[in-house]
């Protein structure tokens, strides 16, 4: 009896039979996928292309690392370490090694024969196929690098296979390996399933093709939840590899987490299994086509739609034949007839993309036109163009024509990535402060984490971000923003993993350049989407919802990821959060593309310059005032984002050396500040409407140097009153720097954006100047940087009060119902003439407007403009 329960204990603490029935169901699916395939190709097309001669290579290399895993299951792979014997764990560290040799060339074969198959997709969309060309460049390039690190893992290799590792020998842990590659595999993963849905969803397909189409991409999604199904499997690892690093106790061979390896990491080779067959079997499906024409025709025919009466035929040598009488014309179109659709084929018979997404039943052609922002896809017949006809996908009218009603959606939508930027500000302090615990970084280090996140607010505004939103639109850059910035969260991953400085520093600076590709379209998105009186307001709003993401997201990471500085595996936990995050950006980026965002060009933009260009254009030192305005608020934003960091990162030292036996945590005084600063934000969008902007600015530079300077000298709850107090004036410094800098610049509006975005770099420069000042002299005293840098910021709205044509130029002009002039000087008295002739002005105005319809534009033109 004891023997029987002995047996049944070890049975079930054995995962092998489960790994070598899972992998070798895949490997039976997968090579049965690969077959139709080659029937497909070779006997009714009769054409062999590259992608066909790599999904082959991709089988051969899966067969392997299954074949690796079957193996391993037999000598102890699925059993605790205790229970292999002796003998055979020479050939489990074999198989172990075998597999992860093979295992990124697999993945990267199989997803080299989908790109390649991608390029056939369109010959004529230039961004898709570079697009196409980077991710095939990227997949090949990691895959190859990764692929030489497993194999040189350890040094000499053959150490790798003996058990325990020699000391003498230098190895590179394996769950490392494994868990660093998780960044480029998500990446590839989701940049595969995306890519061509600009064009599949921009073709309306017969039901039946639809849902083929659903039901292959589901696959390309499955093959993304099982990469982290995967990784998840790794996490114990993980946990006692930081729990090793934390004690400081890591050694070069396998550290005491591995001990159990052939166990935890079991149910992780079968699903690494799964993932490269699925891959395969996905990579197969379109090429299947052909073959369910011959063998079930009524399969891809759309029997419910009575104008679907065509058929496929293949031949031999012809490839695919069209019954051209029995293609009809669809009847939303009696008077233009319409040929059968034609495909796509070559004459030697090539089989691409269309003509697996279309059958000769969608009579109607599908042309592409280029917008300034986007692709679309449009029917001849089709006034509009719709995402499976619910989503309006026709461009909206120009943005600076919009009315605030109009706005509201478009600027929801993009307020969510103000919140987003925020909340991953949030999350970086935290998380670099965390590190820097972990792996016991100094000062100097957790400044050069800081410097290097703002660092990167001079490079892409200035490089790629300024020229994408030029070229492409606003839209094109928030996408391009949310790749990005998705990318960064997801290579934090491997960051934790390694607990490499370098490797975080990587981490925030390519967080950074998502984040300011962003705020280069996101902040003058805002400002100039709607009527421009109310510019300032607009972006205060957004910009407090940005703060409100700043605030929740310390807290949370806080109190629920970092509940004590001593829980390093917490990491962890951090790690799950960035995978969400960056699988939201490639969500809402997806949302982004399909959502009518409105656009304006730069004749737009200049358009409405035009109409104040009088005073646009008067000069001061010899310039025309728009650009001195440029030039000092680009200055002014570089000073105030350079003070505003410094104080947040002195901040709980500050509360310390002020109060150091407060009964309330410094972290929760920085809450409460955060709070208020939010608060702060939202009271200056409110005082826009009844104050000018530039006054508002005077006074809130005046209460930050006058509260920084007071919190040099004040201590215990008066000086953490005043720190607090210089948070709240400084949150709409911001804001109003950046509408009042923007206004009259016309067509070099999106230069002038990109400006003022590369002055948020100023925050990687001054924390670091005022860290030796805080050595030397104390915390307090190196509040005199904070002093200085807002005093050298106050040169605008200094030179906003003392220059009438700078105030001209950046005062909003209200029109007010009844006629009356906000925010503008008082109307000079004017002749009975003046008045007559101003009158008969707006009264043919008036009539031109009831005679065009009702049409709604917003001009922010001089007083002159309008009567009285």
């Amino acid at each position: 009896m004891a023997d029987t329960s002995q047996a049944n204990l070890e049975s079930f603490q054995n995962r092998g039979p489960v790994v070598l029935a899972v992998t070798i169901a895949f490997l039976v699916a997968s090579t049965t996928f690969v077959v139709l395939r080659l029937i497909s190709r070779i006997s009714i097309v009769k054409k062999v292309t590259w992608d066909d001669h790599f999904i082959i290579l991709a089988w051969l290399i899966a067969f392997g690392f299954s074949f690796s895993i079957c193996w391993g299951t037999h000598v102890g792979l699925g059993r605790h370490e205790r229970d292999v014997q002796v003998q055979d764990r020479q050939s489990l560290r074999k198989s172990e090694y075998a597999f992860s040799v093979l295992y990124n060339p697999a993945l990267m074969t199989t997803k080299t024969s989908i790109l390649i198959f991608y390029l056939t997709l369109s010959k004529n969309q230039q961004v898709f196929r570079w697009t196409t060309y980077t991710t095939l460049l990227v997949v090949n390039a990691a895959g190859l690098a990764l692929t030489f690190l497993n194999i040189f893992q350890c040094h000499p290799v053959g150490a790798v296979f003996q058990d325990p590792v020699p000391s003498t020998a230098r190895c590179t842990n394996i769950v490392t390996l494994y868990l660093s590659s998780t960044p480029v595999n998500l990446i590839s993963d989701l940049a595969i399933l995306f890519l061509p849905m600009p064009i599949l969803t921009s073709m309306r397909l017969p039901r039946k093709q639809k849902i083929i189409l659903i039901i292959t991409f589901s696959f390309g999604a499955f093959v993304a939840v099982v990469d982290v199904v995967r990784i998840a499997y790794l996490q114990a690892a993980f946990q006692l590899r930081l729990q090793e690093v934390g004690k400081q106790n890591v050694t070069a061979s396998r550290v005491a987490g591995e001990d159990d390896f052939s166990w935890y990491a079991s149910l992780s080779f079968m699903w690494s299994a799964v993932e490269v067959h699925v891959g395969i079997i996905c990579a197969c499906v379109p090429s299947l086509k052909p073959l369910a024409s011959r063998i079930l025709p009524s399969m891809l025919r759309d029997t419910d739609d009575p104008n679907d009466t065509s058929e496929l035929q293949y031949g031999d040598n012809k490839g695919l034949q069209i019954d051209e009488a029995s293609a009809h014309p669809l009847p939303s179109a009696p008077t233009s007839p319409v040929k059968a659709h034609p495909t796509s084929q070559s004459k030697e018979g090539d089989l691409d993309i269309m003509d697996f997404l279309t059958t000769p039943d969608m009579a109607e052609p599908i042309t592409r036109t280029q917008t300034a922002a986007t692709t679309t896809t449009q029917r001849s017949r089709a006034a509009s163009l719709t995402f499976y006809d619910f989503v309006n996908m026709n461009n909206p009218k120009s943005m600076v024509k919009m009315s605030n009603k109009e706005s509201v959606f478009p600027l929801a939508l993009v307020t969510i990535l103000f919140f987003l930027w925020g909340f991953a500000y949030g999350l970086l302090s935290v998380l670099n402060s965390q590190f820097q615990l972990v792996v016991r970084m100094s000062t100097r280090q957790s400044l050069g984490l800081h410097a290097a996140y703002f660092a990167a607010y001079f490079v892409a505004p200035l490089t790629f971000g300024q020229w994408v939103l030029k070229r492409w639109g606003f839209k094109a850059t928030f996408i391009t923003g949310l790749c990005i910035y998705g990318c960064g969260t997801l290579i934090f991953w491997p960051s934790a993993v390694l607990t490499s400085f370098p490797a975080f520093l990587i981490s925030n600076f390519i967080v950074g350049l998502g984040v300011a590709t962003l705020e280069v379209a996101g902040n003058p998105f805002v400002a100039l989407c709607g009527p421009p009186e109310h510019a300032e307001t607009r972006l205060n709003l957004s910009q407090g919802v940005q703060a409100i993401g700043s605030v929740v997201s310390p807290i949370l990471a806080q109190k629920v990821f970092f509940k004590s500085n001593a829980d390093t595996p917490s990491l962890t936990a951090y790690q799950w959060a960035y995978l969400g995050i960056a699988l939201f950006d490639v969500a809402l980026a997806a949302a982004f593309y399909y959502f009518p965002i409105p656009e304006a060009t730069d004749e737009d933009f200049e358009a409405v310059a035009e109409k104040r260009r009088t005073i646009n254009m008067k000069e001061v030192a010899g310039m025309p005032v728009i650009y001195v305005t440029l030039a000092l608020g680009v200055l002014s934003q570089f000073c105030y984002v350079g003070g505003q960091e410094a104080v947040a990162g002195a901040f709980q030292q500050f509360v310390v050396a002020v109060k150091p036996n407060s009964e309330i945590s410094p972290f929760n005084y920085q809450a409460v500040a955060h709070t208020v600063f939010a608060a702060g934000r939202f009271l200056t969008a409110f005082a826009g409407f009844i104050i000018k902007p530039r006054w508002i600015l005077v006074f809130l530079y005046v209460g930050t140097i006058v509260t920084s300077a007071l919190a040099m000298s004040l201590t215990g709850s008066a000086g953490v009153a005043m720190i607090i107090l210089t948070m709240l004036f400084e949150s709409g410094i911001f804001s109003m720097i950046y509408a009042m800098s923007l206004r009259g610049l016309g067509s070099y509006t999106k230069t002038g954006s990109a400006l003022l975005t590369a002055a948020i770099s100023g925050g990687a420069i001054f924390p670091v100047v005022m860290s030796p000042v805080q050595n030397a002299r104390g915390v307090q005293y190196s509040f005199c940087v904070v002093v200085a840098v807002f005093s050298f910021g106050a040169l605008l709205p200094l030179y906003l009060l003392i220059v009438p044509a700078a105030g001209k130029q950046v005062d909003p002009v209200h029109k007010q119902h009844g006629g009356r002039i906000a925010f503008a000087e008082q109307a000079r008295p004017r002749s009975p003439y003046d008045r007559a002739a101003k009158a008969v002005s707006a009264a043919v105005r008036r009539k031109k407007r009831l005679s065009d319809g009702p049409t709604t534009e917003h001009v922010e033109g001089n007083k002159e403009s309008w009567p009285g």
